[in-house]
């Protein structure tokens, strides 16, 4: 009996919508550009965080 191999979870839709949420909310507040690095940095980081609890399995 093989073992299979659970497919890694993506995480490319996750950063597109804070990215678009970032710089949606930073409008709102008249700082879109802030709001465009936060999100993509929020994005990023749940990236990684997804990556590392998936490394461990």
């Amino acid at each position: 009996m093989t073992k299979r191999k659970k497919e890694p979870t993506g995480a490319g839709a996750i950063i597109a919508f804070l990215i678009l949420a970032g710089t949606i909310g930073g409008g709102l507040m008249g700082q879109p550009s802030i709001g465009l690095l936060a999100g993509t940095a929020a994005g990023i980081l749940i990236a990684l965080l997804l990556w590392l609890r998936e490394r461990g399995k």
